[in-house]
């Protein structure tokens, strides 16, 4: 299938509501139903750091309720949209108002919520009053309780009708906290969720495996290969919730997106009554464009400045010349003393190993995970990470999204992110839940391209950046694009290399001495 033809034909049948126009004729319009909307976007759609205000007239329902505007306000939350549900001051009224099962309440506050962050205080009401929704928060503020409290809630009590909520993530251990998550706040309810493990040949998934469960939890590329292994076998007829999180993520084309998986899952999800949910940390301009378009009465809502991170994150970039000087810059930071758990993300699976293998033999409790080790590998690695017995990983983009990491207390990039949504993400593991964190990148000449859209990023979220890299050119649409879908070239990480080299010329040198 055309991935540039797959966003046309998904969720067919969605009809989007004709454009009304405004009269040519001059009319006086109250003020409150006119609001000034940014364009946030960039040369290139994957990249909406750098914006465009373009003034447009879009008519809205003013919200007349100083109590609500004052609290969205406060709490940093911009909503659009029409018919507002007023925002969520406290998980007590999810029982008084909405009629919510009190076990979830109570599960939600044997968790540790005291209160709802700000996205949970727009977005779950939104949900349990059935609307669409398009959220944007950033990391660690609680998104995925904001779509899976309002969702067990809708659901009610058990049914043996099939599977009645889908929950989409782009990586097996993030659907994996997302199926934790589930289990946790739905006990009482009667309520059961499914993750798919894995996709055998034998009888695990019976004819009667859809039925016993209410809600499935997996990534596209195992569910898509569930479905046409066994087409029977799962049933997607009667889901009412389909909520994508990460949708930048799952929305992208090519080897590294999803979007051609979603689009045969969706049209697995006929029920007419479907409704969507979509949740990221980062804004990218295609998916609001198509929500705005496809999905009716949908609401927006965004809390915090689009694209930009926690302001409890203290971030740093570092000049390390060259990669050699990248590994002797990071020893020099282990030498210093760091506080457990760390992350250190990599651009590949190849250097990722070879930064394992040099840190092994420094004295530091290490490990690495990347795509090439089995699923049991990856769990007991995370684990061991989530127990302290492993004091700093070594990653890929993999672990950059949407992973909760208790107390991550720095984020290392070794290897220069490739775009500002691979940067926000990655240092979004830390910083989470109020908590305070560091960030500290490593560049070189090679990085340079890169650098200013990074650096405009980091004075976004409030951090200090000279003023030679916010004045660097500007990269071209073209070269940004290329940017985040290749990576560089880089060097070796290793400490071996230029001793072998020395040691062969040396050898060289002898024998032209005895000639």
């Amino acid at each position: 299938m055309n991935s540039d033809n797959v966003l046309n034909i998904l969720w067919k049948g969605v009809k989007s509501k004709p454009r009304i126009s405004l009269p040519k004729k001059k009319t006086q319009v109250a003020q409150d139903e006119l609001i000034k909307v940014k364009k946030e976007e960039s040369d290139s759609e994957e990249s909406d750091v750098e914006e465009i205000t373009e003034t447009k007239l879009v008519k809205v329902e003013a919200e007349t309720n100083p109590e609500h505007v004052g609290l969205r306000r406060k709490n940093g939350i911009t909503v659009k949209g029409k018919n507002l549900p007023p925002p969520l001051e406290s998980f007590d009224e999810l029982v008084s108002v909405y009629g919510v099962d009190k076990n979830i309440v109570n599960n939600l506050k044997s968790a540790g919520y005291d209160g709802p962050t700000p996205i949970q205080m727009q977005a779950i009401p939104a949900l349990l009053k059935g609307r669409q929704v398009l959220a944007c928060a950033p990391t660690g503020s609680g998104k995925t309780v904001a779509f899976m409290a309002p969702v067990l809630a809708s659901l009610g009590k058990p049914s043996r009708k099939g599977f009645r909520a889908l929950i989409l993530s782009p990586t097996r251990e993030l659907a994996k906290q997302i199926f934790r998550e589930c289990t946790l706040l739905s006990a009482g309810t009667g309520l059961k969720a499914n993750y798919i493990t894995k996709v055998r040949q034998d009888d695990a998934y019976g004819t009667k495996f859809s039925s016993k469960f209410d809600v499935l939890i997996s990534t596209p590329n195992r569910l898509i290969h569930l479905l046409r292994l066994k087409p029977d076998l799962i049933n997607l007829r009667s889901v009412e919730w389909l909520v994508v999180d990460e949708s930048d993520k799952l929305f992208e084309a090519g080897t590294r997106g999803f979007r051609d998986q979603l689009a045969e899952i969706y049209k697995a999800c006929d029920n007419e009554n479907l409704k969507r949910a979509m949740f990221s940390a980062t804004y990218t301009v295609h998916v609001a464009r198509w929500c705005r378009k496809n999905l009716k009465k949908v609401v927006e809502i965004t809390v915090g400045h689009r694209n930009t991170t926690v302001d409890k994150v203290e971030q740093e970039l570092v000049y390390a010349g060259s990669e050699a000087g990248k590994l002797h810059a990071f020893r020099e930071l282990i030498r210093k003393g760091i506080s457990p758990p760390v992350l250190v993300f990599v651009q590949s699976k190849d250097r990722a190993k070879q930064l394992f293998n040099e840190l092994i033999y420094d004295g530091i409790n290490v490990d690495v995970i990347h795509s090439d080790r089995t699923q049991h590998q990856r769990d007991n690695v995370v684990r061991a990470f989530r127990e302290g017995k492993i004091w700093v990983l070594i990653c890929t983009d993999i672990m950059g999204r949407g992973i909760d990491f208790v107390g991550i207390k720095l984020v290392v990039n070794y290897d220069f992110p490739n775009s500002a949504i691979s940067y926000i993400h990655r240092i979004g593991r830390t910083g989470r839940a109020g908590m305070s964190g560091r960030a500290v990148t490593y560049f070189t000449d090679e990085d340079k391209p890169a650098l200013r859209t990074i650096a405009r990023v980091m004075k976004d979220s409030g951090c200090p950046v000279p003023e030679y890299m916010l004045s660097l050119k500007k990269t071209s649409k073209r070269d940004r694009l290329k940017m985040e879908n290749t990576v560089p070239n880089r060097e070796d990480i290793s400490t071996e290399a230029p001793k072998l080299k020395r040691f062969k010329s040396n050898k060289k040198s002898k024998k032209l001495a005895v000639q």
